[in-house]
């Protein structure tokens, strides 16, 4: 098999995806924009080859590299990064070569939220009432629908970019004064905890991993109001949120993927999508994958693109969070006490990639453990600010 990793080099944590798929038999070739010298010592042992790109917004050049690969090793099997930014490159290189994957006319329905929500909708999936708002008038008479806040999403963007919480009509004016000059998504703010249904899909769609993972905040709070972030995975796998999970898989037809998909759960128990992303969770949450789990979720990802097989036993054994601390934030317990007070909890500790800080942290933590009480007591003494806690 030819399998083509689009910037290998980013994010840092996902070389081991190259390791077990070259261990099981892959040619993995690699596309980025660093220098081979710069590549960490996995990278340059493990990838087949590595064909560097002066500028990989430039289709021109990627185009260039998946040729010379195609010449030198036959035909591409996969074309992946693993990485939402890139979706829609991967989607054209796929379409432009006839790569196994989501081609182009398929990923627009990810990547548009608009579109998105017809899926669910066609689903039967419940979903917050929302359209494309390009004026002031329009989005009054939208408010004057499903009152206020509303929230103004691009609806192509990744992650919580340049997303806004209007409250009222001075915010909405300062919105339209001061906004990209993209396409808006305005829906109606929907009041719930953020959970999310994530794991991975075979060859034929069924879903051979899955977990649940549970939010302090949502995104959008976090890099609007400059917060840490928490949240942590759940041993059991509620019923309903499994059952609209495994619909939503179907309804976009994932294949070969991993998943990470997005809901409100409301006070009265209801499940409102979100979002539907066709990539990994951001950040170390396939790290925890592993930790959670005693498994390891890139081999068993090289072994179903490989053998259309998954061998792991999932039991949960544990609790596993992830804390992400910001250096502006003054916390009541310093990095070496956290490390200390907490190693019986504590499986991996790093500082985290300036472009990732303003969602995940500038430092961030993994704990796990068979209890949930241990993991929110944690979190209340490592994310705790001074003058908060004592001792």
């Amino acid at each position: 098999m030819n399998y083509v990793y689009l910037s290998p080099h980013f994010p840092t944590n996902y070389y081991p995806f190259v390791i077990k798929l070259r261990e099981m038999g892959a040619n993995v070739l690699g596309i980025g924009d660093c220098s081979f010298d710069q590549l960490s010592d996995p990278l340059k042992r493990y990838l087949t080859e590595y064909y560097r790109v002066s500028d990989m917004h430039n289709y021109d050049e990627l185009l260039r590299a998946v040729g010379y690969f195609t010449h030198r090793f036959g035909k591409i099997d996969r074309f992946e990064s693993h990485n939402e930014y890139w979706l829609e490159t991967e989607a054209h290189i796929r379409t432009d070569f006839n790569i196994t994957g989501p081609k182009t006319a398929e990923i627009v329905w990810v990547k548009q939220k608009s579109l998105m929500k017809e899926i669910y909708q066609k689903a039967g999936i419940p979903v917050a009432r929302g359209r494309i708002i390009r004026e002031s008038t329009e989005a009054l008479k939208f408010i004057a629908e499903v009152g206020t806040p509303v929230v103004a999403k691009p609806d192509k963007g990744v992650g919580a970019a340049a997303t806004y919480k209007i409250h009222n009509e001075n915010e909405l004016q300062h919105f339209f004064a001061t906004k990209p000059s993209v396409d808006y998504l305005f829906e109606e703010f929907v009041q719930g905890q953020v959970v999310s249904f994530d794991g991975l899909a075979d060859q034929d769609g069924k879903v051979v991993f899955s977990t649940v993972d549970v939010f302090r905040q949502g995104v959008m709070e976090t890099v609007n109001h400059n917060l840490d972030f928490f949240y942590y995975s759940l041993r059991e796998i509620p019923q309903d949120l499994e059952e609209i999970g495994l619909r939503t898989v179907k309804a976009f037809n994932i294949r070969a993927r991993f998943f990470h998909l997005e809901y409100f759960r409301t006070k009265d128990s209801l499940i409102v999508a979100l979002e539907v992303n066709m990539r990994p969770p951001g950040g170390l949450t396939t790290d925890m994958y592993n930790y959670a789990n005693d498994i390891d979720i890139y081999k068993e990802y090289a072994n179903m693109i490989m053998h259309k097989r998954f061998d792991a036993q999932i039991t949960r054994p544990y609790f596993c969070s992830y804390l992400g601390r910001k250096h502006h934030i003054r916390y009541a317990l310093p990095h070496q006490e956290v490390i200390s007070e907490f190693s019986d909890l504590l499986v991996h500790h790093q500082p985290m990639e300036a472009v990732l800080r303003n969602a995940l942290g500038d430092y961030g933590y993994i704990l796990r453990s068979p209890h949930l009480k241990d993991i929110l007591a944690a979190e209340q003494v490592i994310l705790a600010v001074q003058g908060d806690i004592h001792g």
